[in-house]
């Protein structure tokens, strides 16, 4: 009787020396591989306030926009993510096309950073940042980039000095954290968030780690690394995976108190859609946001669901909200191939259109 799955001794023959023959190439190029490096723009400090540093960067050509762009990361993990190879660059493609690009660097937070507040995030380090490049290029207002966590800070800084901020742009930025389906938010709201710091203090990176990959753990702690045996031969793309390895689990600790009001204002009680966030004693409404809004969101991202971050549209106070969706993941709206092409020249083209 033939078996439903028509496997024959030489044909698993046939791939068991397929596989040795890669394996062994695996290792030729392993040993051949110089150290992975990141981050392929220039850049230099201009600003320093304790572990944070913003830095500028150096595109080929000198920038044409009269506004400079200030990115804003999240606070989990490093944002080389924005820059990652020379063929894999946000930032670059916004150089490229004349933006002035800046980014903030948190750094990477110890013991003595435990009682950083989001108010030490948000007005203090994003809010000095912002008031730097206002003085340095001599305008009233900047253009901010949040991207992830780092849109809910920009989104309150926007609310809160309104007069500080000329265009905004989010990407994969959640706004409503109790849509159906998002696990991550599901997880946030149940847990004793001030028993967790008050035992551990700063927020071990390994612990984020490993929650992010646990939320989908046959894609991204076995699958893509039995897919890894098919480029072992392949040098390019052997650095471009260890690349991204080495960017995910580069990840900091995060200051305990700014961790404990962040789950507590924004997952557990939603208040960016429910009210009731406050930052240095001052309430953030999103309907005092003025500036422009450009909203950019991935049609298949698990960490922020599209509804979560379309969530803005409705409750932003601007005049001149957009959306755009991207059909890739959480990183893909970064890296890949299609947002190379898409994302920077979109975030230009509306930017100097309200310049």
């Amino acid at each position: 009787m033939r078996s439903p799955i028509d496997i024959t001794p030489e044909a698993l023959a046939e791939e068991f020396a397929r596989l040795q023959g890669k394996f062994a190439a695996g290792l030729r190029t392993l040993s051949g591989l110089a150290h992975v490096d990141f981050g392929a723009t220039e850049k230099e400090a201009v600003h320093r306030d304790g572990k944070m540093v913003l830095y500028r960067f150096r595109g080929e050509r000198p920038p044409t926009a009269r506004v400079p762009l200030l990115i804003v990361y999240a606070l989990v993990n490093r944002p080389y993510m924005t820059d990652l190879q020379a063929d894999r660059s946000l930032v670059k493609g916004l150089l490229d096309r004349g933006e002035d690009v800046y980014i903030v660097d948190w750094g990477y937070p110890d013991g003595s950073d435990r009682y950083l507040t989001l108010e030490d995030y948000i007005l203090g380090y994003v809010g000095d940042c912002v008031d730097h490049l206002r003085r340095s290029h001599g305008v009233d207002a900047v253009d901010v980039l949040g991207v992830c966590q780092g849109g809910c800070f920009s989104l309150c800084y926007a609310a809160l000095e309104p007069d500080r901020v000329n265009s905004l742009v989010t990407m994969v930025t959640p706004v409503d954290f109790h849509t159906e389906g998002n696990l991550l938010g599901q997880w946030a709201r149940h847990i004793d968030v001030d028993l967790f710091v008050d035992t551990l203090g700063n927020v071990p990176a390994d612990l984020m780690n490993w929650t992010y990959l646990s939320l989908k753990p046959w894609r991204l702690m076995v699958q893509k690394y039995v897919q890894m045996a098919d480029i072992l031969d392949s040098p390019v793309e052997m650095e471009n995976f260890l690349r991204m390895e080495k960017w995910i689990f580069d990840s900091p600790d995060l200051a305990g108190e700014a961790f404990r009001e962040f789950v507590k204002q924004f997952y557990q009680r939603n208040g960016l859609v429910e009210g009731g966030i406050e930052i240095g004693g001052r309430e953030v409404r999103l309907a005092d946001i003025r500036a422009p809004v450009l909203n950019i969101y991935a049609e298949h991202d698990h960490l922020v669901p599209p509804a979560s971050s379309r969530a803005l549209g409705e409750r932003v106070g601007s005049e001149d909200y957009s959306e755009l969706s991207f059909r890739g993941g959480h990183i893909g709206i970064y890296v890949s191939g299609r947002a190379q092409r898409e994302v920077p020249q979109a975030i230009h083209d509306w930017l100097a259109a309200r310049r």
